[in-house]
This record gives structure tokens, C-alpha cells and sequence, in this order.
């Protein structure tokens, strides 16, 4: 018995343009979230950094986490729904990524104006409060939407 094994010619073009292409989704995917993480460093209190990795304080990491995850939703979604020219696809993630930080921001910008007491001090507090539960569930759900209507 012979068995052959047909293996054909490879082409690493496809691979290459693909490599490319996840490296600059990956470009303008972070830089969406790095201004959102200064947008979000804007509308809290204090430095965000050393509330979450210095000062350690958990209202301010729910928060934080549930901005993150939320953006990233509408980056995903952005990136799936990608025109197929690369060009057209990395400048609708950039523009979609930074409408999604706009309404994110609007979104926690509402927060202040609806939640009772100081928005500033409940991220602050080194307590966890149950409030910041709400504003996570809040801004994950305005993420949600945002990358629906991205599709």
C-alpha cells in the first residue's frame, strides 16, 4: 500500500496581510483605549492610576473595569464589522472607537448629575460601595448598545 501525502504550494501573502492587519487593528484598538482611560482619568476623581494601583481603592477599579470592558466591546464589535478594504476598516474603528468613548463619557457624565450625593467621593471612598456596581452595570450596558448599533 502507498500512501502520499499531497501538501501543494504555500502562500504566505495571506498570512502576511493578515499579520499586518491584526498589527494595526491592534495600533488604533489601543490608542481608543488609551484616550478613553484619560477620559475616564478626567471624570473621576484624582489620578486613576494610583486610585486603582496605589491607593487601591475598589469603587475606582469597578468603575475603571467596567469602562474598559465596555470600550472594548465596541472596539471588538468595530473590528468584526470592519469594511474589507483594511484602510476603511482601521478608520471605522478609530471613529467608532472614539464615538464609543464619547458616549461612554456622556454616560458617566449623567451619573453625576443623577446619583445622590458626590459621584467624586464614592469612586474616592475606601469602602466598596454597592453604587459603584450600578454605574459598572450602567456603563457595560451603554458598551452594549453602542456595539450593537456599530453591527
Amino acid at each position: 500500500m502507498y500512501l502520499a501525502l499531497e501538501i501543494g504550494n504555500v502562500d504566505l501573502n495571506p498570512i502576511f496581510k493578515g499579520v499586518v492587519s491584526t498589527i494595526l487593528y491592534f495600533l488604533v484598538g489601543m490608542t481608543v483605549l488609551l484616550i478613553g482611560f484619560y477620559m475616564v482619568d478626567l471624570l473621576t476623581p484624582g489620578k486613576l492610576r494610583e486610585l486603582v494601583f496605589i491607593d487601591r481603592r475598589p469603587n475606582a477599579v469597578v468603575v475603571a473595569c467596567a469602562m474598559y470592558v465596555a470600550l472594548t466591546t465596541v472596539i471588538v464589535s468595530a473590528i468584526v464589522n470592519s469594511y474589507s478594504q483594511l484602510g476603511q476598516g482601521l478608520v471605522g474603528v478609530g471613529v467608532y472607537g472614539l464615538m464609543g468613548v464619547v458616549l461612554l463619557a456622556i454616560a458617566l457624565l449623567t451619573v453625576h448629575v443623577l446619583i445622590p450625593g458626590n459621584f467624586h467621593e464614592h469612586v474616592d471612598d475606601p469602602a466598596l460601595h454597592p453604587g459603584s456596581f450600578a454605574v459598572a452595570a450602567m456603563l457595560l450596558a451603554v458598551g452594549g448598545v453602542t456595539a450593537a448599533a456599530v453591527s
